[in-house]
């Protein structure tokens, strides 16, 4: 069985499946915030876990922490992911491949393999949000990042001397446009900024279609007035559709 994580900022993410299966055809699935990280090798052992594949942009302690939680587990070292100038048809046109964060790398490469042939945007809505752009001929061409609605609602309430902050919540219902309370003023200025910057770059490309993933996509895209799929987890779609490819790549490191 393979292991695919996603160590991102506030959460790791993480799946499991058999060698043949089909991006994102998990036998199991789940996700944990960062203090909770030992939960994982309960969740993970008795699985019969073979390899693992990991990004990781959560720095160096947490690939130490998983390092060392994974020993027990595997026969071998995990497969630390990194962005590379190609890899399965999707070519890397940032100005220096190995800059570009390996879940965005991931999520685009998920994104291609789940709708080939298309121009895509890749928006994923976490802590940050990044929005990515991918021709239909399979060219990253760099996206942007933006702080996430999470933080943008915690910086009007730190920078400012009187606007609240609004509380957390899986999903916000996105208050009118122009809102007659000081909360739905800031959640719809926030809301907007998040939509916006993502059509922005589907008019750029211009893209077929928008896929939106992360903790706060739910919040995000029915604001979208472009062709858009809500999918969970594409970083770890991305890292299924690399496992076959990393396997028989001899240039492949674990380290």
């Amino acid at each position: 069985m393979v292991l695919l994580v996603d160590a991102g900022n506030t959460r790791i993410k993480w799946a499991i499946a058999a060698p043949d299966a089909a991006p994102g055809d998990w036998t199991a699935h789940g996700a944990v915030p960062h203090a909770e990280l030992d939960r994982l090798q309960a969740a993970w052992a008795g699985q019969g876990l073979t390899r693992a594949i990991v990004s990781n942009v959560a720095g160096h302690a947490m690939q130490a922490a998983l390092t060392a939680l994974l020993a027990p587990l595997l026969p071998a070292a995990p497969h630390w992911f990194v962005s590379r100038a190609e890899l399965g048809g999707l070519r890397n046109r940032y100005r220096h491949p190995a800059q570009l964060g390996s879940d965005r790398f991931a999520a685009a490469l998920g994104a291609r393999c789940l709708a080939p042939g298309k121009a895509l945007v890749v928006a994923t809505c976490g802590t940050a949000t990044t929005v990515d752009a991918v021709t239909a001929a399979g060219e990253f061409l760099g996206g942007m990042i933006l702080p996430g609605l999470g933080l943008m609602l915690g910086a009007l309430a730190r920078g400012t001397a009187q606007l609240p902050q609004v509380a957390p919540g899986e999903r916000y219902a996105a208050p009118p446009v122009f809102a007659d309370h000081t909360s739905d003023a800031i959640l719809s200025g926030c809301l907007a900024a998040q939509a916006g910057a993502i059509e922005r770059a589907c008019a750029a490309l211009p893209a077929d279609l928008c896929i939106v993933s992360g903790g706060a996509a739910a919040s995000v895209a029915p604001l979208l007035s472009v062709p858009h799929w809500m999918l969970d987890n594409i970083v770890l779609v991305g890292l299924h559709a690399a496992a076959p490819l990393l396997a028989s790549d001899p240039d492949s490191a674990s380290a």
